[in-house]
């Protein structure tokens, strides 16, 4: 079962920072709407991944020190049964404006940077 964090932990000293690696189905506009929070992050399709297959892009994501982020069950369901990383959020929230989804990513940070430090979580799932 995925657990969700609350807390906040800080980054270590020298450590990377949360890097994004958005799904095809979320809008490119995240990219930048969160490059102040999320430095570094991508799209699927601006790196060549959107038309392969979704274990290629997690091998994508764990050789390049990726958190997934998506719409879609598939790479959760993939980190149930490979295991991570990469770690993957989920987001839950129906059809939504993109900016509505970059406020929930933004309101999240504090738990999103936590569960990239953290060993025991895999998933997290954004309402």
């Amino acid at each position: 079962m995925p657990q969700l964090r609350g807390r906040s932990r800080k980054k270590s000293v020298g450590g990377i920072g949360v890097r994004l690696l958005f799904d095809h189905n979320l809008s490119p506009r995240l990219v930048h709407l969160l490059g102040d929070l999320f430095p570094d992050s991508s799209r699927v399709y601006w790196l060549g991944l959107d038309q392969v297959d979704d274990r290629e892009v997690r091998e994508y994501a764990l050789q390049h020190d990726f958190i997934i982020v998506t719409k879609d069950a598939d790479y959760s369901e993939l980190c149930w049964w490979l295991g991570f990383p990469p770690k993957v959020i989920w987001i839950r929230r129906g059809n939504c404006k993109t900016v509505t989804i970059a406020e929930i990513l933004r309101d999240r940070y504090d738990e999103i940077s936590a569960m990239n430090e953290d060993q025991t979580t895999g998933i997290v799932m954004l309402f």
